[in-house]
This record gives structure tokens, sequence and C-alpha cells, in this order.
């Protein structure tokens, strides 16, 4: 018989890979018996005992199934169950019984055991194949439960992705939108990237792109309700300069940790599409794409990140907008990747590099808006060497008055 502390005893002729099985049983008599009935059924089984709960609770990690008796020094009845699946080990496990006790094998597996047995009344073979077939209940039973939980995460993700990336209010065909998102990494999760854009009733347009900082559904549905509450003070018509300021009073009210900060780029477009007032909260100037020229916005009067000093203040810059304009709004994400082979990061002037290359081998690139988003984002990939580590959000608007 093993203690805690010995090595396991392989039983019969094992596999590489013997099942490893750990009894918990204090009555000496029982557990030569469990050991006799595996070496008769020639079970490829490595072996371990512990005498009570306290001495399996150690190694419940290093094996694939426990043989449990409700009789033990530290615990009766279902406590000693109870305590095992209080732990997060895979292992599964087979409560075995008296011939009297057999009713609390049948609660036992109610509680989450994933078999009974009952001393006495099976041989070797049946109680390998009962180990077997727990091993494969657990196994089952954990599958399940990942599928569970990837569903409930695909649900929670999509009802954040609706928050997050909405259908912009922008109707007549003056104006062409198109927008990318891209959760960092592989985690497919999002992050607090979000965008909007509304046209109000005097015909003028209001954009805006966010980032939170951090990652996980907290900053997403913090990124929520500052996008909705954009959303409702820009249909509301409250003054442009007023809104950035509403939208830090309310991170800070609602940021779940202190210090957790958000950049904002806002734009208010004229009714006529010829000029731009620029809003910016700590957030990548927006870049203006005309002809064959890529040019960032200036930053002379940009602020300080939402959330960062109660009493910050944005002001707006206007920028005059050449006919045939497109404005590129987007989050750090994007330019915050490595290039391979270099120390720095891609940064905004390699960013325009790749948008020039792009734009000098397609000059009729404003007809396929999509095309120039994708083609960026496959190219920072590229020189990133794989999935970008931030969240990724990107607009493109398009003036097309004249064209219409």
């Amino acid at each position: 018989m093993l203690s805690r502390n010995d090595t396991p005893t392989v039983l019969a002729n094992s596999p590489a890979q013997p099942l490893r099985v750990l009894l918990v049983e204090d009555d000496e008599g029982d557990a030569v018996l469990v050991e006799a009935l595996l070496d008769e059924a020639d079970a490829p089984v490595a072996f371990t005992r512990a005498r009570s709960v306290r001495e399996a609770e150690p190694l419940l990690g290093r094996v694939d199934c426990v043989l449990l008796d409700l009789g033990l020094p530290d615990a009766s009845g279902l406590d000693g169950l109870r305590k095992l699946l209080a732990h997060s080990s895979p292992a599964a496990i087979i409560v075995l019984t008296g011939l009297t006790d057999e009713r609390q094998g049948v609660e036992a597996v109610a509680a989450g055991a994933q078999d009974y047995l009952v001393k006495g009344q099976v041989d070797g073979a049946l109680l390998f194949r009962g180990i077997r077939y727990a091993i494969e209940r657990r196994r089952a039973e954990d599958a399940q439960h990942q599928l569970r939980e990837e569903k409930l995460h695909a649900q929670e993700k999509t009802r954040l992705e609706r928050g997050l990336l909405p259908s912009p209010l922008l109707h007549g065909d003056d104006l062409a939108l198109e927008v990318r998102y891209r959760p960092g990494g592989s985690r497919m999760l999002l992050g607090g990237d979000f965008y909007d854009a509304v046209r109000t009733p005097d015909g003028s347009v209001q954009v805006i792109i966010g980032d939170i900082c951090g990652h996980g559904p907290d900053e997403a549905a913090l990124g929520i309700y500052l996008r909705i509450a954009w959303r409702a003070l820009v249909l509301a018509q409250q003054e442009p300069a007023k809104v950035l300021g509403t939208l830090h009073q309310i991170l800070m009210h609602e940021r779940h940790q202190p210090g957790l900060f958000a950049t904002a780029c806002m734009l208010t477009i004229s009714p006529d599409r010829r000029w731009a007032r620029v809003y910016l909260a700590g957030h990548p100037e927006p870049m203006l794409l005309t002809g064959g020229h890529i040019l960032e916005l200036p930053r002379d009067r940009a602020g300080l990140p939402l959330g960062v000093l109660p009493d910050s203040t944005w002001h707006g810059l206007d920028v005059a907008l050449p006919t045939g304009w497109s404005l590129m709004l987007y989050t750090d994400g994007l330019i915050e990747g490595r290039v391979i082979g270099d120390e720095e990061r891609l940064g905004a002037e390699r960013l325009i590099d790749l948008i020039s290359g792009h734009t000098a081998a397609r000059p009729d690139w404003q007809d396929d808006a999509a095309d120039l988003l994708d083609s960026l984002i496959a190219r920072v990939k590229e020189l990133n060497g794989g999935e970008l580590d931030d969240d990724m959000a990107v607009l493109l608007l398009t003036d097309r008055t004249s064209r219409t």
C-alpha cells in the first residue's frame, strides 16, 4: 500500500500511459481488495493511495480517476466528495459504498460524482470498466461545459459587438462610410474600442471614435455606455464642444476601477462638407486623404484623455476640407504594432507611407474604400508578424458631393 508520499505502483503490463488512479480509503482490507482486483484484471493502472481527504487533495491534479470511500477519518457521508469537487481538478470521481449504503451512491452521483460502485459486488474487470467509463464521462462533461461556456461567450460577444459597433445614422448618398474592427491578439474578445456617426437635422455629420484603456467585458461595457451616451447627446443637439465634457463625467462615474481612462476623436462636419471641427482627447489625429496626398490633421488644440483630470476641457480646431476628401479615424492599435527587424513600433509616419503606396498604385481607390482598409490592415499585420496585440478600429469617411 502507498502513502501520500509514495511513488505510484504501476499494475499489470501497463502501456506507456496507464490510467492514474487514486484510492482514498483508510481501511487496509478494502484497500488491499481494490488493488488485488485491478491486478487480477491485468488493468493498466498507475495506483496511488491516500488515507484521508486531506492527503488526497494535493494529489488530485496528478490523477485521472479517484476511488473515494465515503467513510473517512476527516469526512463522512458526502462531505469528502464535496471537498474534492470544490477543487478544479479534471479527475473523475467514483464513490465506493457498502451494500447498505447504495442510496448514498445515488446521492453522490446527483452531487457530482461520475459513478458509484458497491464494495463486494464488483470484480476486477467491472472495476476497471467503471474507471474507464468514469474518466470518459468526466471528459465528456468537461467538453460539454466548455461548449456551453463558448456559446455563452459568443452570445456575450455578439451583444457587446452590437453596442460597440452600431449602424451609423447616415442617410443620403453624399457621404460613404467604411469601418473595420479587429480584436487584439488571438483572444477574439471585444475590447473597449468604439465608434459612431450621426447626421443631424441641420445636415451636419457628427463622428466619434474612442478607445477605453484595457481589454475585457468591463471595458467593452464602458465603451458601450460612452458610445450610446454620445449618440443620445448628439441627437439631443447638445453643443459639440460640451459633448466630450459630458462623456468625461459619465466615464468618471461609470468606470469600474480608478484611473481608467479613454481616448477619443470627435468630428463635426459642416452641412456643405467644406470644413470639419476636430476635437482630440488624447487620441491619434485623423488623416485627411485627398488626391495623392495624406496629411495628419494638426493637434494644436488637443486635450487630455477622458477620465484623467476632473476639470479637463476640450476645444475644437477648424480644418478646411477640399473637394473629394476622405477622413480616416483610427484607434492606436493600428499603429502600435511592431515591425519585424525594427525596435520601433509602426507609428503614424509609416502608416502614411503604407496608405500612400496603396493610393499611388490605385488612383481610383475611393471607388473601393473597403479594399484600401483591408489591404492596409493586412499589411500592418504582415509587418507585425501576425495578429496585432491591441484592439483596432478604423473608420473611413469619404465625400461624395462632387459625384452627385
